[in-house]
C-alpha cells in the first residue's frame, strides 16, 4: 500500500511539473497568443513553452503547412494533443482562415459578408457568406480543436488579419463567440520583413513597450519571413518580461473574457448559454 501511495504521489508531481503556471499566482499578467501558420517552428515554440512553463492560447485554422495535410490535419494531431495535455487553451481562427473583406446586404435583405479564405478547400476564392455560414466555420475549427486536444475550446475567436466589422462581430457573438484582437504593443512583428525588422529590433521594441494586461500575438510560422521569429525572439522575450515582474496567463483568465467564458459551454458541436450559472 505504501508503494502505491508513493506511485500516486509521483504521478501527481509529474503532472504538476508538466502544466503551465496558472494565473492564480500571476499579479502582472500578459496574455501570449499564437495563430496558426506553416508550423515549421511549432515544435521549437512548444519546446520553449514547455521548458518555461508558460500557458498560452492558440487560435487555429486549417492552413497550409510545410509538412502534412494542414495545421488541423492528421499529421499535426499529436502536436495538438500534446499541447492540450500541457494545459494550454484553444480557440477558433475560422476553419478556412477566412478574411473578412466587406459587409453585403443580400437580395433577401439579410446580412452577408464578402470573404476570402486563405486556407481550407478553396483558398483565394472570394465568396459571399451568410452569418450562419460564418458561424459554421467558427464551429468547425472549434470542433476540430476539441477532437485533437481533448480540451473544450474557448468561446472566443480571432478574425484572420484582425479584419472584421461590427456586423461580423455581432454575428459571431450571436453564436457564442467573443472576438479577441491584440494590444498595439502586443503585435510582435513576426509577419514583417526580417530584412526591415530584424529579430533584435522586434525583441527590443517588445521589451520596451509591453505592459501588464497586454494581449500578445505571434504565429506558428510565417511563410514570408526569412529569419524566423521563433524561437530566436520567444525565449528572450519571455525571460525579459519576467525579469520586469510580468507573468503569463491564459485568455481564460483575462478579465475582459472571464464572464463570457463562464456563461458559455461547448455542447453538441456549438456554444450554448449555460443553463445554470
Amino acid at each position: 500500500m505504501r508503494s502505491l501511495h508513493a506511485l500516486i504521489w509521483l504521478v501527481c508531481a509529474c503532472v504538476q511539473l508538466a502544466m503551465p503556471a496558472r494565473a492564480a499566482t500571476c499579479s502582472q499578467p500578459v496574455y501570449l497568443t499564437f495563430d496558426t501558420g506553416h508550423m515549421g517552428v511549432a515544435p521549437l515554440i512548444a519546446d520553449v513553452l514547455q521548458r518555461r512553463r508558460i500557458p498560452v492560447t492558440f487560435f487555429a485554422a486549417q492552413e497550409k503547412t510545410q509538412q502534412g495535410d494542414g495545421t488541423l490535419g492528421e499529421h499535426w494531431g499529436p502536436w495538438w494533443q500534446a499541447r492540450g495535455g500541457e494545459g494550454h487553451t484553444f480557440a477558433s481562427h475560422t476553419w478556412a482562415h477566412a478574411y473578412w473583406l466587406a459587409d453585403v446586404t443580400g437580395a433577401d435583405g439579410l446580412q452577408q459578408f464578402r470573404i476570402r479564405p486563405s486556407g481550407g478547400a478553396q483558398p483565394g476564392q472570394v465568396q459571399l457568406w451568410s452569418a450562419q455560414r460564418y458561424c459554421e466555420e467558427l464551429d468547425r475549427a472549434s470542433a476540430r480543436l476539441q477532437s485533437l486536444t481533448r480540451q473544450a475550446p474557448l468561446p472566443l475567436f480571432r478574425a484572420p488579419g484582425g479584419k472584421h466589422s461590427p456586423a461580423l462581430l455581432k454575428a459571431a457573438r450571436d453564436c457564442g463567440y467573443a472576438h479577441v484582437g491584440w494590444s498595439d504593443a502586443g503585435f510582435l512583428g513576426d509577419e514583417l520583413s526580417s530584412e526591415r525588422y530584424p529579430n533584435a529590433q522586434l525583441l527590443s521594441k517588445a521589451l520596451q513597450n509591453i505592459r501588464p494586461g497586454d494581449i500578445l500575438m505571434a504565429h506558428l510560422g510565417i511563410w514570408s519571413r526569412q529569419d524566423p521569429w521563433a524561437p530566436a525572439v520567444l525565449q528572450p522575450l519571455i525571460e525579459g518580461l519576467q525579469a520586469k515582474g510580468m507573468c503569463f496567463a491564459s485568455l481564460a483568465d483575462h478579465p475582459a473574457y472571464r464572464d463570457w467564458i463562464r456563461k458559455h459551454e461547448w455542447k453538441d458541436g456549438r456554444f450554448k448559454l449555460r443553463e445554470h450559472q
